[in-house]
């Protein structure tokens, strides 16, 4: 694998804490510099600001980490939605 690692992480409430997932992607290798959050946003809503700024990020040989597929996609229509999209 190369190319740089692009961190997504999602909270559905603005109670939660992101500190597991960003430490969860620096342990994959994910430079904090390169994770991109959505906070008080739930999956189902694909209008989100942080996802959007990642897939953008995200070029050939890149690859996008997260923690949990729950924490990208709600379905998977939404993830296939979301892989098309990376490719």
């Amino acid at each position: 694998m190369s190319g740089t690692k692009i961190g997504y992480a999602r909270v559905s409430t603005a109670g939660q804490d992101l500190a597991t997932q960003r430490e969860g992607l620096a342990a994959l290798g994910v430079n904090p510099k390169l994770v991109y959050v959505d906070h008080g946003l739930t999956g189902r809503d694909r209008d989100r600001p942080g996802l959007a700024q990642a897939l953008a990020a995200v070029r050939a040989g890149d690859t996008l980490v997260v923690t949990k597929l729950d924490r990208l996609a709600r379905s998977l229509p939404d993830a296939r939605d979301i892989a098309d999209e990376l490719t």
